[in-house]
């Protein structure tokens, strides 16, 4: 298994127990939501990790690990609500929901591995502030294929935005030392 692999694999398994804990909290609420309510709440996660890294300073205790995380847990949940676009089922089981979660990540781990093959993992040069402009970036381009009812000409959909958003949301994180946390 390479670096990049085994962070991603922590960080991810990191968000997943959030995941998991809130699933265990407030059940599966968030199946009520559309793809751009879920799109919106990632847009605030990543406008609020913007400003704090423009201002410095914060009046709000959780940080921009905590939201960084939540982008990666919002797509996750956005991705599942594209899977499941035909089902009206509102309650899963922990296991199912598991099972869910695990499907969306390895697709989007898989994505991540090609990407890194072909760009030599140059993320590893890049700025958080600059991938969490490229995160707001995505997020614009996913409210714009949502406003035109998912169409494009020539663009990849809404879940191609959403991988992407969730890779360099974990890059951010493995950057900001994540992932040795949680191995100390």
């Amino acid at each position: 298994m390479t670096q990049t692999e085994a962070q991603y694999r922590q960080v991810i398994q990191l968000c997943k127990e959030v995941f998991q804990k809130k699933n265990k909290d407030y059940g599966t609420a968030w199946r009520v939501l559309r793809l751009p309510s879920i799109t919106d709440q990632i847009y605030i996660k990543a406008q609020r990790i913007r400003t704090i890294q423009e201002r410095g300073t914060q009046r709000v205790q959780e940080g921009v690990v905590s939201e960084f995380m939540g982008i990666i847990n919002y797509c996750v949940m956005a991705l599942i609500q594209l899977e499941l676009a035909d089902s009206d089922q509102m309650e899963f089981s922990g296991e199912e929901l598991s099972e869910l979660y695990d499907l969306q990540v390895n697709r989007v781990m898989d994505l991540l591995f090609a990407k890194n093959h072909d760009y030599g993992e140059a993320w590893r040069e890049m700025r958080v502030n600059s991938m969490t402009d490229i995160i707001l970036m995505k997020l614009l381009r996913t409210k714009q294929i949502e406003d035109n009812l998912g169409r494009t000409l020539i663009s990849e959909g809404v879940d191609a935005n959403y991988m992407d958003m969730i890779n360099y949301a974990v890059f951010c994180l493995i950057k900001l030392g994540v992932a040795e946390s949680i191995n100390a």
